[in-house]
């Protein structure tokens, strides 16, 4: 194809995904209430207050457009590789596809893993810390962008899998090079947990750096069952060819 019509191709299927997009959020929006009070669950009986007009209504908005952008993430996915399949070699294409496919697994996993641990351990730990001293009434919209940036921030770093499976898939780096370098994983993974942890709790702190930690030896052991498999395939492919 002319590169005028790989341009065309492409922004109709950004158009596509935007229009996703838009439509799962219109379509969360009719469910609003019951999404803000599934996201209010882990809070137990924790009151929430609008301190300002119309504090509501845009988070409704902002509720929408994280779920809209969650519910439309497989057709974008799809979008994605629906354009750039077309130019890559059968190799490629096997493992990119994959690749793909596995990252919104776990993405999603990510934020399972953050509804279900990060979330109800971070609220438990600033409800105890000085509950004899202040009681706890909460701004709602500021309540639901500490729920929300965890749960994004945590579907992001489940991402280290894939990015490892790729790098060692292309040859850039090797499985006993990634283990050897554990202690250093450890120290960005804490730093990570720091940074990416809104409510900068040891608790939360402690558990995504250990999540990170598992991803990234989950990630040594899918890029060394990788290289054994082709070494099973191809056993000679290091050796170099017979003299004649």
């Amino acid at each position: 194809m002319p590169l005028v019509d790989h341009l065309e191709e492409l922004r109709q299927r950004v158009l596509l995904s935007l229009l996703s997009v838009v439509i799962a959020a219109a379509g969360s929006l009719l469910f609003i209430k019951p999404l803000v009070r599934m996201l209010e669950a882990p809070a137990g009986s924790i009151k929430f207050l609008q301190v300002a007009p119309g504090e509501f209504l845009f988070v409704s908005l902002k509720v929408a457009g994280y779920a809209g952008l969650t519910f439309s993430l497989p057709f974008i996915l799809y979008q994605g590789l629906s354009f750039i399949l077309p130019g890559l070699t059968i190799r490629e294409r096997r493992l990119i596809a994959p690749a793909v496919a596995g990252s919104a697994i776990l993405f999603f996993a990510g934020l399972a893993f953050a509804w279900w641990a990060l979330v109800p351990a971070a609220l438990r730990f600033l409800l105890h810390y000085g509950a004899d001293v202040v009681e706890p009434i909460w701004s709602i919209e500021r309540y639901l962008d500490f729920v929300l940036l965890l749960m994004l921030s945590t579907g992001l770093a489940f991402q280290l899998p894939v990015l490892q499976l790729l790098l060692g898939a292309f040859g850039l780096i090797n499985w006993k090079q990634m283990l050897s370098s554990w202690r250093w994983v450890v120290l960005v993974a804490a730093l990570l947990g720091a940074v990416l942890t809104p409510s900068t709790d040891p608790v939360t702190m402690l558990l995504l750096t250990t999540a990170i930690t598992a991803l990234f030896l989950i990630g040594v052991a899918l890029v060394a069952l990788t290289d054994q498999v082709k070494g099973q395939i191809h056993p000679n492919a290091d050796q170099p060819p017979a003299a004649d």
